[in-house]
């Protein structure tokens, strides 16, 4: 891992484990000791010290001889609100033109209770799962996830989605998108994500999560991705409404650029 990076190694790993934690990753169980050494490549001491965080915070729980489990359910998603597509859908699809993929992943799986609950659809229903990287002339961009009720993703797959971003597959399946709910943190990234976007262990990375709703209110996509900072930004125009005693500033307009 990066020592350029304030924090100390077994907060990083914490932070990362916890993250993963709230996403329902480790839902069969946490890696062991020295898997995590060799992820993270640091010493049993230090993994042990970011597993004793996570079991003081009541988040896992260690048994001798069972391994060491999650304690907490999936984080829940969080209440849609109406957040206009118009321009954010443009931009989206204009990206996606601009930009290389390469799919790592497709497949048809039951929907876990987060995935469940994001596209409004019973606990084991059929979902398409999708994993691709997005790429430009200077290397990976963005490691996208995506969730599609398998319903809308019969007529596409692996070939269609090396070549079109979703949102115009969708709307070639007769999906009329309407609007989307987004959120965007950081989070720091795991062997995997450092792996697929060329950074290293804990570097930190944007983090969108994107819920896409027909014209009918109706989810159809649910997106998780992780995107380079050095290579993307998302920029937001923001508008002052009202006289000088209630200021209040709304968004205008979204873009996202890269390079």
């Amino acid at each position: 891992m990066s020592s350029a990076l304030p924090l100390p190694k077994y907060h990083r790993i914490y932070l990362v484990l916890r993250q993963q934690l709230e996403e329902g990753i480790f839902q069969a169980g946490l890696p062991g000791e020295h898997a995590l050494m060799e992820q993270f490549e640091v010493s049993r001491v230090t993994v042990r010290k970011a597993l004793e965080r996570l079991s003081d915070e009541g988040l896992i729980k260690r048994e001798p001889g069972r391994g060491t489990r999650p304690t907490t359910a999936n984080a829940s998603v969080a209440a849609p609100d109406h957040t206009p597509l118009t321009g954010l859908l443009e931009n989206l699809v204009a990206m996606g033109l601009k930009t290389s993929v390469k799919v790592l992943e497709v497949a048809g799986i039951t929907a876990s209770e987060s995935v469940a609950q994001a596209l409004a659809i019973p606990v084991g229903a059929e979902v398409q799962k999708a994993v691709r990287v997005r790429s430009t002339r200077e290397g990976p961009l963005s490691l996208i996830t995506t969730y599609v009720p398998q319903a809308l993703a019969k007529g596409f797959g692996r070939r269609e989605l090396a070549r079109k971003p979703i949102l115009l597959l969708l709307e070639e399946s007769g999906v009329r998108v309407g609007r989307a709910h987004q959120t965007i943190s950081a989070r720091l990234a795991d062997a995997h994500m450092a792996e697929h976007l060329d950074v290293s262990v804990g570097t930190a990375l944007l983090a969108v999560r994107r819920l896409i709703y027909d014209v009918d209110d109706r989810p159809v996509q649910w997106l998780h991705g992780l995107y380079r900072p050095d290579r993307y930004e998302y920029q937001m125009e923001l508008s002052r409404v009202g006289d000088i005693d209630a200021k209040v500033w709304v968004s205008k307009d979204a873009s996202a650029r890269f390079s």
